[in-house]
């Protein structure tokens, strides 16, 4: 009799409980919000107001810039040397110097190596503060602090490197088993003790990975400082793009393109070889 009365109840609950709409219908729901979303994003008036037909009107003269690019000036690469050899070092710099700062921050702003939620909820939002700035925004104040060069660009590059790794390998740190934490603190470990044997080891692998991922985009990126004087080929960038040398830019871009790769191969090998 009691299985019968709980049977019961367990379908009435059933039928009291709004079920949850399926897969392909929430699929569906945010396909629309998305579509609407955009739609009112591109709208005249409301919106930035994307008009299409601007592509159709000045087609000519991007298919110039663009002839002019497909045939980029060879002769230029070893003026060039110069500056991507202070692109190369100023990336290098950068990701070294803000992966060894990150290392505390990335404990202070976890929630499973860091019990106390004031202090981490301070770490935290000093790094989306950090982040909420753009890297050219950093150059050219750090430009106006500094001077012109390399050392301003590779500040802004480890300030927008921190707030990048203390974000994502703090979530790697949070997504962790909580059951390496739970037999620490029953072996009686401090709170130090735990990090660095417990948790340290656990994110050393993401820890390589968004390194390398790092430097990838200083590489990038320090190509672009030099814009506002940050040093690299920025400058370089800067100069023959005054004088319209389409055939120049091609050829910086072009050797934009092979070290990123490069590094993108070798950061590969390193990857399967550390993690």
């Amino acid at each position: 009799m009691s299985g019968v009365t709980s049977h019961a109840q367990h379908r009435d609950l059933e039928t009291r409980v709004p079920s949850k709409p399926p897969v392909r219908a929430r699929v569906v729901i945010a396909a629309v919000v998305c579509v609407a979303l955009t739609a009112v994003s591109c709208a005249p008036g409301i919106g930035v107001g994307v008009d299409l037909r601007l592509i159709a009107r000045n087609w000519d003269n991007g298919a110039k810039r663009i002839a002019q690019l497909l045939h980029p000036d060879f002769t230029f690469f070893v003026r060039t040397l110069p500056q991507l050899s202070q692109t190369l070092q100023m990336a290098f710099i950068a990701s070294i110097v803000s992966a060894v700062i990150c290392v505390p921050l990335i404990f202070w702003a976890a929630a499973l190596s860091n019990q106390n939620g004031v202090g981490r909820r301070i770490t935290r939002f000093i790094m989306d503060v950090i982040r909420a700035v753009p890297d050219l925004l950093y150059a050219s104040i750090l430009v106006a602090m500094v001077g012109v060069g390399p050392l301003p660009g590779i500040i802004a590059l480890v300030l927008v490197d921190i707030g990048i790794l203390v974000k994502l390998l703090s979530e790697s740190v949070d997504a962790l088993d909580p059951g390496l934490v739970e037999a620490a603190d029953s072996a009686g470990a401090t709170r130090w003790q735990t990090n660095r044997l417990m948790i340290w080891p656990a994110t050393v692998p993401a820890y390589l990975s968004q390194l390398l991922y790092v430097l990838e985009l200083n590489v990038r990126a320090s190509s672009i400082l030099g814009l506002v004087g940050a040093g690299g080929l920025g400058l370089l960038i800067d100069s023959v793009r005054t004088y319209y040398r389409y055939d120049q830019l091609s050829m910086i871009i072009l050797e934009i393109l092979v070290v990123v790769v490069v590094l993108d191969t070798l950061s590969a090998a390193l990857r399967r070889r550390l993690i």
